[in-house]
């Protein structure tokens, strides 16, 4: 691919990786059974950003053996010559795909997201699963001892008729298998090709009434990396599919559409309001394929810059990124800001999410002078912080703690 149309924001960095080879066998993912108290899972553990990815340093269990394909000038696996945060996924048995078997300790989460937007872009639709769900009010309350007895499928759609749903429940409404994660009434399942989720959640005041249906995202490939995005591997993003075909079929007037999605998780093992106190995250469909975002600001004064350029061809490149560019705070005046071509500037185009701490929209901005609509989120860490806050997410964010499976 040609850097010209790059001169604006800085040339590519380096290749990263090449499209995930389909036919590699997972980092060691072990078999487990379904039943959550007695699952063998595979723990999620701090892994040091640089001294691991040392040229000299084995592989150890559990981590991926061989060398990303197609890297320029980077023996140690990471992405980066200086050992920054890109490397190749390991640790968790997802190296092709999701692994729902993960074991979280206590204070620690891991989440699941996905989003879409209807080739029309007058709908959308986010869902997130949660183990240890780090924005309910109640695993803080809980003093964050057992995340498995937070555990959550938020489900929100946004347009005419759109609905938030995000009910906190505990561990007897959960059950996870290395492709399946099933919380109360919904869940997703993982078939190696297309990530399934069926959806029977009850809308959060004010937005009444149920969502019902199914959503399939079918990933046109699968990455083969992570993202650390503190240092010392504590929390850890792991884009699956940033570019996807996604189909959405509930049961509500006008909510069958098409159109394109994304897929990635994060992990971490400590509470994100004590590591970070701002951050940023967008995803853009481009001709060249879906460019990412994400950009946060840490407590102990340091910043994370990460922009990727996943191509068409599977393919995954660093770039060096593009300016911040502001733009008009959200409803509740959270702070807003994305990565843009130097002086253009960036706009809401539909809201999504409104919180006093956090914003999702779909936002316009430009990138290689082409102009593109994703999605886009602000999360404010230290109004999260506030105890004033959580009584209010309560309202939203319901507590059901007992659930009996009738299968």
């Amino acid at each position: 691919m040609s850097n010209d149309g790059f001169r604006d924001v800085g040339e590519i960095e380096h290749d990263v990786s090449a499209r995930a080879d389909t036919t590699r066998e997972p980092d060691n993912a072990r078999r487990i059974r379904s039943d959550v108290s007695r699952l063998e899972r595979i723990a999620l553990r701090q892994e040091p950003a640089r001294d691991d990815l040392r040229p000299d340093t084995a592989p150890r269990e559990n981590e991926a053996s061989g060398p990303l394909s197609d890297r320029r000038g980077d023996p140690s696996g990471c992405g980066y010559p200086d050992g920054g945060p890109v490397r190749q996924a390991r640790g968790r048995g997802d190296l092709n795909g999701p692994n729902f078997s993960v074991e979280v300790d206590a204070n620690g989460y891991a989440w699941w997201y996905i989003d879409g937007i209807s080739a029309d872009g007058k709908r959308a639709i986010s869902i997130i699963a949660f183990i240890g769900s780090v924005f309910s009010p109640w695993y803080k309350w809980s003093g964050r001892k057992d995340p498995f007895n937070n555990v959550c499928i938020n489900v929100a759609t946004y347009g005419l008729g759109g609905k938030f749903t995000m009910t906190d429940r505990g561990r007897s409404a959960l059950r996870a298998s290395q492709d399946t994660f099933e919380v109360g009434p919904s869940k997703l399942h993982w078939d190696g090709d297309t990530l399934v989720i069926d959806i029977n959640e009850q809308g959060a005041p004010p937005t009444f009434g149920a969502v019902r249906g199914q959503v399939r995202l079918t990933p046109k490939f699968v990455t083969d990396i992570e993202v650390l995005l503190a240092e010392d591997g504590s929390h850890i993003w792991r884009p699956f599919a940033p570019s996807a075909d996604i189909e959405v079929r509930l049961e509500q007037n006008g909510w069958s559409w098409d159109g394109h999605g994304y897929f990635d998780a994060n992990f971490g093992t400590a509470a994100l309001e004590d590591d970070f106190s701002y951050w940023t995250w967008g995803r853009f469909p481009h001709s060249m394929g879906s460019v990412c975002f994400y950009d946060a600001n840490r407590r102990d004064g340091s910043e994370l810059n990460v922009s990727l350029m996943f191509e068409n061809d599977g393919s995954v490149r660093v770039l060096n990124p593009p300016p911040k560019a502001k733009f008009k705070r959200s409803l509740w005046q959270v702070y807003r800001e994305t990565r843009a071509d130097a002086g253009y500037q960036p706009s809401q185009v539909a809201p999504m999410l409104d919180a006093p701490f956090y914003n999702r929209a779909q936002v316009k901005t430009q990138f290689a002078g082409e102009e593109t609509i994703g999605v886009h989120e602000s999360l404010d860490l230290n109004r999260f912080r506030s105890p004033l806050l959580k009584p209010m997410l309560a309202v939203r964010v319901p507590r059901r703690p007992k659930w009996t499976f009738r299968d």
